[in-house]
């Protein structure tokens, strides 16, 4: 028996409701919370803090976002346990955080996009915010030169 037979009988497994997953997760086809990671970062304060998050934001896959929670760094990347059909291949053992996350509100209901106070998947988006945050947004490098 190869891991493929095994994602088929987990799939198979879940349809006929012998395994067990939370309503809403059930109805998720794109399993959207297991396709990316939110880290909580520090609140940005500073020229020099946005302008770290504007190179961060510059990489393929990451976006930051602010919503009532405060500041995070999103990163697009697909959990390694994700079976075709969006189902856990390891929900049985799946790890801690996973287990106490809450489907409350989640994706399923709203993409983070529309629901943060902001969401920047370029820099410019984020330049764009920084210059109404700070007057003299554009001659940061002035200082260095």
């Amino acid at each position: 028996m190869n891991a493929e037979d095994d994602s088929i009988k987990l799939v198979k497994a879940v349809s006929a409701g012998k395994v067990a997953i939370d309503g809403k997760c059930s109805k998720c086809t794109k399993s959207i919370c297991c396709n990316s990671i939110n880290q909580k970062i520090p609140t940005p304060k500073s020229k020099e803090d946005f302008d770290h998050l504007a190179w961060q934001v510059s990489h393929e896959n990451i976006n930051i976002f602010k919503d009532a929670d405060g500041w995070f760094l999103h990163i697009k990347a697909n959990c390694m346990h994700l079976l075709p059909g969006g189902v856990c291949g390891i929900y049985e053992t799946r790890p801690w955080v996973c287990r106490e996350y809450s489907n409350d509100f989640c994706e399923y209901d709203e993409s983070i996009a529309d629901a943060s106070e902001y969401f920047f998947a370029e820099p410019e988006q984020l330049h764009k915010y920084c210059r109404k945050r700070f007057k003299k947004w554009d001659k940061r490098f002035e200082l260095y030169e």
